[in-house]
């Protein structure tokens, strides 16, 4: 309608807090949702924007047809969703709004979304049913966001209730794979959730790395 792109949009949206919001693929007065913090994810969407884009625009490279993929919450991982080909035809899974929302417009996605208690700062659900759905699922290709990745520490978040699907998908996915833009290397957060060798491949705006290089190198530089 605008003639403009969803990320225009969001930029616009998120340089007037005091007017309008963004909020499972709705704009809404802000006034409706009041001035909580707890909409975290709209404002880290334009953070690191062009890295993020990047990073997806390699990762949707590993996808190929009747791939079942998971699709991890986060502000990265809504350009994975994005870029995903019209001509492919895949089965989604993910327990986001914000990425549920996106691949619910890709003509042949079959998407799947998980239930659970709503927790707005990631716009995501969680909780045992998504766990016990994951469970029936078989999933080729896992895509994992982080807010943290250090060579010693692991691969950690901020939100203590992804770590349950986090680790459950990767338990059970043929492929896991990381998807971070560079500035989350060095960081820390509270939530850890996997080693850097549990993943098949570290994907950043630099291309697609194996975390067995990653850690050889730092084991040199150290």
């Amino acid at each position: 309608m605008l003639s403009v792109s969803e990320m225009t949009v969001r930029r616009d949206i998120t340089s007037s807090p005091g007017r309008f919001a963004y909020l499972g693929g709705h704009i809404v007065s802000a006034a409706d949702i009041g001035t909580s913090s707890a909409y975290v994810l709209d404002r880290e969407v334009d953070s690191h924007a062009k890295a993020k884009s990047a990073a997806c625009a390699e990762a949707v490279k590993l996808l190929s047809d009747d791939d079942t993929v998971f699709i991890d919450c986060g502000s990265t991982l809504i350009h994975l969703a994005d870029r995903i080909p019209p001509d492919i035809g895949i089965t989604a899974i993910c327990y986001s709004l914000n990425i549920a929302d996106i691949l619910s417009r890709k003509p042949n996605v079959r998407l799947i979304l998980l239930g659970g208690v709503y927790h707005a700062a990631s716009a995501s659900f969680a909780g045992n049913e998504g766990l016990e759905a994951l469970g029936r699922l078989g999933i080729n290709k896992a895509f994992i966001s982080a807010g943290g990745v250090d060579v010693e520490r692991g691969v950690s978040c901020s939100n203590f209730y992804e770590i349950p699907i986090k680790q459950k998908v990767m338990l059970g996915a043929i492929e896991s794979h990381l998807v971070v833009d560079s500035s989350k290397f060095g960081k820390v957060r509270p939530a850890y959730f996997a080693k850097l060798d549990q993943f098949t491949s570290i994907i950043t705006e630099a291309g697609v790395k194996n975390p067995a290089e990653l850690l050889a190198s730092a084991a040199m530089e150290a």
